[in-house]
């Protein structure tokens, strides 16, 4: 069976390839091109490539489809016998052999019909993504063909054995030739048609890989061809074992065939300590596992850890929720250490490999940064989701994004809506479908970065602009916000919120904000309803839970991203459609601090021209942001860390520079995040930062120090070393910051939060210091930024600090830095 051979050879290609590279990624930076320049010349040719292999499947999917009609061409003359009283063959003997065959030439006449004229009428506009997905979903019909595929072979053989006119029929069979081609027939046997349909899933899964090799990242099919060819691969690993007897496909209580829907790893809160599970969720049943430890050479198997048939499963909501053991928070502190290890050993890597060092050590470097890297996978997520099993046991899992959770829940509920029958899996069958994971699994990797190939894109380095227009498609008047969300090493984090939109079916926000992007891919957008009901607070973290309405993901293409100008676009979420626009600036761009041409205001005018004129020792702007927050914002939930609207800074800044009367009503009335903005608008826009150009190397060599008595001595002396103006405004500012900190456990801001918030407003490298990191944008900056978060932390954690003090104490470093 020389066909059959061969395709399992196509097979392990495809599979090999899935490894090796990613379709469709960028350049790797040793690249004598730059992405734009190889983009435009590689543009053209990658049309006529995407024209040239879908011409040729083309050709294929003709001769597929002639070959499929010639195997039906008996079966209508069969069944005609079969109702008389000489059959050829029984009703049952045609309905095995030609299992599935006439679905399977319907889908594929509808796909050749779809995707002739497009091909025909070629041009640089078509799209045909959503055909091969089409076809990809619909390998269901393979999947039941397969697991007929032995026994309608040795049904045919068997009536070939009994039956002289079927032996001739099924020895015979006429093929039409192509449209183009000189030969009109050629004779083929039925086995060697029956196997057909399993040659072609191999083939289209290959085609779907060459078709992404040469269809750009931003091309409107990519996302559908990506998930057509994981639809695919997860079908060939599932029935990639020699189309094996023992392998047949497992099916659920009802008799239907089980499939897995959806998994993924999350961390589990087991015995008291979190654990890394992967978990499956099929048609009728989710099962928790996690790969056993195997070895070398031997073939890696998962262990069920427990399962529950969905028609057991339950979500406790949060108020019937059982109390459950005090889930340990990892501090914020601990995990922005750890970010900023991971980044130092990212730059060491980078700075072995642009040296040409030993393997040895890199592979060190990356074991690692692996481990590192893990830990913070298994520690920073603290959102809860619980599942309930009604016949007994509670499990708990922790995520680090909502978006997530719903998703997990959305999946599960949409299943639990078909008729489901409750089961117990004798410790076989369990066998067989903990052994199907390993192979079905469409998640391969654990979501660090360390997994990822050095060509892949390293993500956005710098600050998106985000505003969140309006939305529509509500049913019923509600009170409506959105959150933003994005990832950052590995996993998703929600950076902000919108105010609540009070009895509306089409809120208006129209509110702008700046998230700081380390290395993120993707943007999501989550709709809420807020929920004012005292009764509905999750026992997990005392929260009331609002109801997600909607959510929506975008990638964060970077050529798509990095312009000058706002860039509009819609997500559509469970038929809510959220408006928003989006621009990005990466952080050398956002460094260049423009002085203000006017020297009458203070946003951007040096601080030692305001305090003199204002015959003050702390600009007025910074006093009166700080009384009001601690006025009425002290308590109030992500203050400095949750961004205000811009319009309504830029209001601020507008009467903070023209030196308005009514300033003092204005600040009264504002909403105190966009007064908490303005007060990091005006340290951001200081023509050089707070901790001054000229001390910033000195500050980053100071924080390095490992002696904890050199290391005062010199933190101190810098201080001392600072413009008085620059100095007292610090310590003013530093002692705000303590006081807001106190009230941590209200408005869950650390020392550290603030410290991330205000540690790179207050101390940024210089432009020419900056101009030599840009190599390695993302390590470099990601390791500068959290020196900085280090800097202003060290006297955040410092006793008091008084000026005449510090002023009057230097006799411990009097020489310069």
């Amino acid at each position: 069976m020389e066909e059959e051979e061969e395709a399992i050879g196509y097979l392990d290609k495809v599979l090999e390839d899935e490894d090796d590279s990613e379709p469709g990624t960028p350049t790797s930076p040793g690249s004598p091109f730059s992405a734009s320049e190889k983009g435009e010349r590689d543009a053209g040719k990658g049309l006529e490539m995407r024209k040239l292999v879908l011409s040729g499947f083309l050709a294929s999917e003709e001769i597929y489809i002639n070959q499929l009609e010639a195997l039906l061409l008996p079966m209508k003359p069969l069944k005609a016998t079969a109702t008389t009283s000489q059959p050829v063959l029984t009703l049952q003997q045609i309905e095995t052999i030609f299992y599935k065959i006439q679905d399977i030439y319907e889908i594929h006449k509808e796909f050749y019909d779809n995707l002739c004229p497009k091909v025909q009428q070629w041009d640089s506009n078509i799209t045909m993504g959503h055909l091969f997905q089409k076809l990809a979903s619909q390998l269901g019909v393979y999947k039941a063909f397969v697991d007929n595929y032995k026994i309608a072979l040795e049904t045919a053989e068997k009536c070939s054995h009994s039956n002289n006119q079927f032996q001739k029929i099924s020895e015979e069979l006429k093929v039409k030739g192509p449209k183009d081609s000189k030969e009109s027939h050629t004779s083929v046997t039925m086995e060697a048609l029956l196997y057909k349909p399993i040659d072609r899933v191999t083939r289209s899964t290959l085609v779907l890989h060459d078709l992404l090799k040469h269809t750009p990242s931003d091309h409107p099919d990519y996302p559908l061809l990506q998930d057509a060819l994981r639809i695919s691969q997860n079908f060939l690993s599932s029935i990639n074992e020699d189309i094996d007897p023992r392998r047949t496909a497992v099916t659920t209580p009802k008799g239907e065939t089980r499939q897995l829907i959806k998994d993924g790893f999350l961390v589990e809160l087991s015995e008291g300590s979190r654990k890394l599970r992967h978990v499956f969720l099929f048609t009728d049943v989710l099962l928790c596992a996690k790969l056993k430890k195997t070895a070398v050479g031997k073939h890696q198997q998962y262990d069920c850890k427990w399962y529950v048939p969905l028609a057991d499963l339950v979500f406790p909501s949060p108020e019937e929720s059982e109390h459950c053991p005090q889930v340990h928070v990892i501090p914020d502190h601990e995990l922005e250490d750890m970010k900023m290890k991971i980044s130092a050993i990212k730059s060491e890597v980078q700075k072995e490999k642009a040296n040409k060092g030993q393997s040895r050590a890199i592979e060190r470097l990356k074991k690692k940064m692996f481990e590192n890297e893990f830990w913070l996978l298994l520690n920073s997520p603290a959102i809860p989701f619980r599942i309930h099993n009604r016949n007994g046991k509670s499990y708990l899992f922790l995520l680090s994004s909502d978006y997530e959770r719903s998703e997990w829940r959305e999946a599960i509920q949409k299943l639990q809506k078909k008729d489901l029958q409750a089961f117990v899996l004798s410790s076989v069958e369990l066998q067989v479908l903990t052994g199907s994971c390993f192979k079905l699994r469409t998640v391969h990797n654990i979501p660090v970065t360390s997994n990822k190939d050095d060509d892949e894109s390293p993500g956005l380095y710098g600050f998106l602009h985000v505003i969140v227009h309006s939305a529509k498609g509500f049913k019923q008047s509600a009170n409506l916000y959105c959150t933003l969300e994005v990832d950052s090493f590995g996993y998703f984090v929600s950076k902000a919120k919108t105010r609540v939109f009070r009895d509306t079916t089409e809120p208006q926000w129209n509110e702008e904000f700046e998230i700081e992007l380390e290395g993120s891919q993707s943007l999501r957008i989550l709709c809420y309803e807020k929920c004012y009901d005292k009764t509905k607070l999750n026992k997990d973290n005392n929260e009331i839970v609002d109801k997600i309405m909607g959510k929506g993901q975008i990638q964060l293409d970077p050529q798509a991203v990095q312009t000058k100008n706002w860039h509009m676009d819609v997500i559509e979420m469970n038929g809510i459609k959220v408006e928003f626009s989006m621009k990005f600036t990466s952080r050398d761009m956002s460094l260049k601090r423009t002085p203000s041409k006017k020297q009458t205001g203070v946003f951007g005018v040096k601080i030692s021209v305001v305090t003199k004129r204002e015959r003050s020792k702390v600009p007025y702007i910074v006093r009166q942001c700080i009384e009001e927050v601690e006025k009425r914002g002290i308590e109030e939930v992500g203050i400095y860390r949750i961004s205000g609207v811009a319009t309504d800074i830029q209001a601020l800044k507008a009467v903070f520079d023209a030196n308005n009367k009514d300033i003092l009503v204005m600040l009264s009335d504002m909403d105190i995040n966009a007064i908490a903005g303005t007060l990091k608008l005006y340290f951001r826009e200081l023509p050089e930062p707070l901790l001054t150009d000229r001390l910033y190397p000195a500050f980053m060599e100071g924080i390095a120090l490992s002696d904890p008595a050199a290391k005062e001595n010199c933190m101190m002396h810098l201080l001392r070393s600072l413009p008085d103006p620059n100095l007292i405004t610090f310590l003013f500012l530093l002692e705000h910051l303590k006081r807001v900190a106190e009230k941590e456990p209200i408005n869950k801001m650390s020392l550290h939060n603030l410290a991330t918030v205000f540690g790179p407003t207050l101390l940024r490298p210089s432009e020419g210091e900056s101009k030599g990191h840009l190599t390695l944008a993302s390590d470099i900056w990601s390791h500068d930024v959290m020196a900085q978060v280090q800097v202003l932390l060290y006297y955040l954690q410092h006793p008091p600090i008084s000026f005449t003090e510090l002023k009057r104490n230097t006799l411990y470093f009097s020489t310069d830095v």
